[in-house]
C-alpha cells in the first residue's frame, strides 16, 4: 500500500523530484545500494550548508555524514507530496542546530576582533559590489561572519542567501508560514546589518 500511495503522488511532482522518489521507492523495496544516488546528488549541498552553519570543515563533514544516516533511517517517513530536497534540508537544519548547542563552542576571537582584523575585506564584501566571483573568493570570511549570529538567524540566512531556497521551500523546511519566513528573515538580516553598521560607523569616526 505504501508503494501505491507514493506512485500516486509521483504524478504531481516535477521531474527532479520524480527521479528522487523513484530512487526512494527502489530503496524501500530493498535495494539499499540505491541510496548512494541520493548521497551523490545532495552531498555537496548538504556539506556546504553544514560548513556555513558550523564554521568548521571537520564538524561539517561529520555532520553531513550523520544527516545522510538520519535521512536513510527516516526514509519511510518521507511523503511524496513534498520535495525531497526540502525534507533533507529540514533534517540538516535540525541536526546542525543540535551540533551547535551540544558543542557550545568558544569563539577564538570576539566579533569586534574579527572585524578589526578583516575590516577592509568585510567592507568590500558587504558594501561594494557583491558579485558571484567576489563572494566565492570570500566564502571563508562569510562563514566566519555567519558564525556570530544566533542559530535561528544563521539557519534562515544560510538557507536563503547561501543555499538559495525560495520562500516556499523555507516555509516547508522551517515548518511555518511564508509570512513568518519573511519576518524571520528580516530579523536575521537586521541583526547582521546592525553588527556591520556599528563596526563601519566606528571605522568612519577614526
Amino acid at each position: 500500500m505504501k508503494a501505491i500511495s507514493y506512485r500516486a503522488e509521483v504524478k504531481r511532482q516535477e521531474e527532479g523530484t520524480i527521479e528522487d522518489i523513484e530512487v526512494i521507492l527502489d530503496i524501500l523495496a530493498g535495494n539499499r545500494n540505491a541510496y548512494s544516488e541520493i548521497v551523490r546528488k545532495y552531498e555537496a549541498r548538504v556539506r556546504g550548508y553544514c560548513l556555513a552553519m558550523l564554521s568548521n570543515p571537520t564538524l561539517a563533514q561529520d555532520a553531513a555524514q550523520d544527516i545522510f544516516i538520519k535521512a536513510y533511517q527516516a526514509l519511510d517517513k518521507f511523503r511524496a507530496g513534498s520535495s525531497f530536497s526540502t525534507w533533507l534540508y529540514r533534517i540538516a537544519a535540525n541536526h546542525c542546530v543540535d551540533v551547535l548547542r551540544k558543542a557550545s563552542r568558544r569563539k577564538t576571537e570576539s566579533w569586534e576582533a574579527l572585524l578589526e582584523r578583516e575590516g577592509e575585506k568585510v567592507e568590500a564584501l558587504f558594501i561594494s559590489s557583491q558579485n558571484t566571483e567576489r563572494a566565492a573568493e570570500n566564502n571563508e570570511l562569510i562563514t566566519k561572519i555567519l558564525s556570530y549570529l544566533p542559530e535561528r538567524h544563521r539557519t534562515i540566512i544560510v538557507l536563503r542567501e547561501v543555499q538559495r531556497l525560495s520562500y516556499e521551500e523555507l516555509a516547508e523546511v522551517l515548518k511555518c508560514s511564508i509570512d513568518a519566513v519573511k519576518a524571520r528573515l528580516r530579523r536575521a538580516r537586521r541583526e547582521l546589518e546592525s553588527k556591520l553598521r556599528h563596526f563601519f560607523n566606528r571605522r568612519a569616526s577614526k
